[in-house]
């Protein structure tokens, strides 16, 4: 026969509470919160097949690990939060939001999930503590397609947060978009714009990992305008920067100057690129180049002066300068060639009397016009019109060359009229007698 111990409660001797509580249907084993229970084997079952071993509400276990799956708040997150270990999140938000992860061990899981359905309107940023990773870059993540979902576990400080969601338009962990910094950063849209109107540095971060032609850069490159030759009666109108513009296809299909036209964008990598900003030209001096990576442009010509010393021939530049009178000829534009040309010739200037007239210096888009013993002729040539930072704006006109009758004006696009000098960071050309215009260049891409 085999021995039994028949009993419903085992108490201790010190205090008499109970160790073994059987009520009813319920057996209790441990006598109160602060007292511990240990099981020491080197097995142990809890429960029995087809049973359930269930956590008590509010409890919380060590030393289990996780099964990859998370306790989902059914409250919608509605503002800026930091999540929990363990928990995952429905969001619903009227505007972006961002959950800033806690700092990362090993086994951390996290989980997100498009509670409204409009996160390609109102996007969902994760972004990693300090600098600590996601999918091994330390770059914020963001979630942007309607109805997406994604789980973060923390690996290790190689990987970080990596997305263990198999999902085809779920956040990998992977870039999303490029990052940069350097210049003036303004946005239009889903696109932002640098511009540099001195020298400085582009500099990419991050590059896409999603989608290559997120990394399409769009860009518009202007050298400094040429002077008009200063103390010089009837001199010529300086020759325009340089105008050289990618199509614009790439970051939003904004409007561009034929110049423009069929121009592929540059593919950019994570990497710093130099920016040089041309100068102005002084007397007797073309503009200075300008550029960005591959690009470069051509500083505007200078304008002739009236006697042989230096010159009154216009000089050759990105757009020539125009010609003393007494028959100076015209700088030529397109120097050194590219294709499309990022210029045009200046105009040349009057062979006799009465009256005397330098030409008009180059612009982007058009010839300077020659001088002629009547007053106002000389103008200098039109600049370009692009929309690249969001606003029809032109650049690179051409100066009007100097007349003893009257002032010839400038191309539009920031050329200078009769002794008038280019407009700042537009590249144009200084009118005869007047300085040159500085450069500016201005890159384009998708962020969002």
């Amino acid at each position: 026969m085999t021995s039994k111990i028949k009993v419903d409660n085992i108490n201790k001797v010190s205090d008499d509470s109970n160790i073994i509580k059987k009520c009813g249907t319920t057996t209790t084993i441990g006598s109160g919160a602060s007292n511990p229970i240990v099981v020491d084997g080197s097995a142990i079952t809890l429960g029995r097949c087809g049973g359930t071993v269930a956590l008590a509400s509010g409890a919380t276990q060590t030393g289990f690990g996780r099964s990859g799956s998370v306790n989902w708040q059914t409250t919608p997150k509605t503002s800026t939060f930091t999540p929990v270990n363990g928990e995952g999140y429905f969001i619903n938000s009227g505007s972006a939001i961002t959950a800033n992860l806690p700092a990362g061990s090993s086994g951390a899981i996290v989980a997100f999930s498009d509670y409204a359905r409009n996160f390609a309107t109102y996007n969902l940023t994760i972004s990693p503590n300090g600098s600590e990773k996601i999918g091994g870059v330390a770059q914020d993540a963001k979630l942007n397609v309607n109805g997406q979902a994604a789980t973060f576990v923390y690996v290790d400080s190689t990987k970080g947060w990596v997305n263990v969601q198999n999902a085809e338009d779920t956040e990998t962990g992977q870039v999303a978009f490029m990052s940069a910094t350097g210049g003036t950063i303004t946005c239009s849209g889903d696109f932002k714009i640098h511009t540099f109107t001195g020298p400085g540095t582009f500099c990419v971060s991050a590059v896409s990992d999603v989608c290559a032609a997120r990394n399409k850069v769009d860009y518009l490159v202007v050298a400094g305008g040429g002077s008009g030759q200063l103390s010089a009666p009837n001199a010529g109108g300086g020759g325009a920067g340089g105008y050289r513009e990618s199509a614009g296809t790439s970051t939003g299909s904004y409007t561009v100057s034929p110049r423009g036209a069929c121009v592929a964008a540059i593919t950019a990598t994570a990497t710093a690129f130099p920016i040089t900003v041309g100068a102005g030209g002084a007397s007797v001096t073309n503009g200075g180049v300008s550029t960005f990576s591959t690009i470069t442009s051509a500083g505007g010509g200078f304008g002739a002066g009236q006697q042989p010393t230096p010159s009154q021939n216009g000089n050759p530049g990105g757009s020539g300068g125009g010609g003393s009178n007494g028959g100076g000829s015209a700088g030529t534009g397109n120097q050194p060639p590219v294709s499309p040309p990022q210029g045009t010739n200046g105009g040349s200037g009057t062979t006799s009397g009465p009256g005397f007239a330098g030409g008009g210096g180059g612009g982007a888009i058009s010839s300077g016009g020659a001088g002629s013993g009547s007053g106002g002729t000389g103008t200098g040539g039109n600049g370009a019109t692009s929309s690249i930072n969001g606003t029809p704006t032109a650049r690179a006109g051409g100066g009007g060359g100097e007349n003893n009758a009257s002032p010839a004006p400038g191309g539009t696009g920031g050329g200078g009229a009769s002794g008038v000098a280019g407009t700042a960071n537009t590249g144009g050309g200084g009118g005869g007698n007047g300085l040159g215009g500085s450069g500016i260049v201005i890159i384009r891409y998708k962020f969002q």
